[in-house]
């Protein structure tokens, strides 16, 4: 009868709980989106497309930075996910009201990331990072650490 029950298999941060939680893993990544996206703007369309190789060398570089920014697009909403679901808890909700509406906000964001090659909705999403992180080091206690963390992420590139 216990062969007939499926295995699932879930995948975490850790569900420990370890109490190792930040937000820089989302930053890194909603920059990474931000930088594929500046490449993608700076990339040439070849001016002769009969030229198979340029053209396959321009569609190269152009899929693989769109594979990236739709790969960290993906890992900033998972980041996000992590801090929502296992570090914030209902008391940062009753403390921080629109703690809800910033993180429904920011994974779509993500989603909007992945669909698109939009400056605008990169920049968004870091930005909605970072105030989820401000929240984040006021919710922890230590709200100084706020300062580092964009010291250190905002220097990313």
């Amino acid at each position: 009868m216990i062969r007939l029950i499926s295995k699932i298999k879930a995948l975490a941060h850790c569900d420990i709980p370890c109490g190792v939680y930040t937000p820089a893993p989302a930053k890194l990544a909603a920059k990474t989106v931000l930088r594929m996206v500046e490449q993608l703007e700076e990339l040439e369309a070849p001016k002769k497309i009969e030229d198979k190789n340029i053209l396959l060398q321009y569609l190269n570089s152009s899929s693989r930075r769109i594979t990236v920014k739709e790969e960290h697009a993906q890992i900033c909403k998972k980041e996000l996910w992590i801090l929502w679901s296992d570090f914030f808890k209902p008391e940062h909700l009753e403390k921080f009201p629109k703690l809800h509406d910033l993180f429904w906000q920011a994974t779509k964001l993500c989603s909007k990331n992945k669909q698109e090659i939009n400056k605008e909705a990169a920049q968004k999403l870091i930005d909605s990072v970072d105030e989820i992180a401000k929240i984040f080091y006021e919710a922890k206690n230590v709200p100084e650490r706020y300062k580092s963390y964009q010291e250190i992420t905002d220097k990313l590139y």
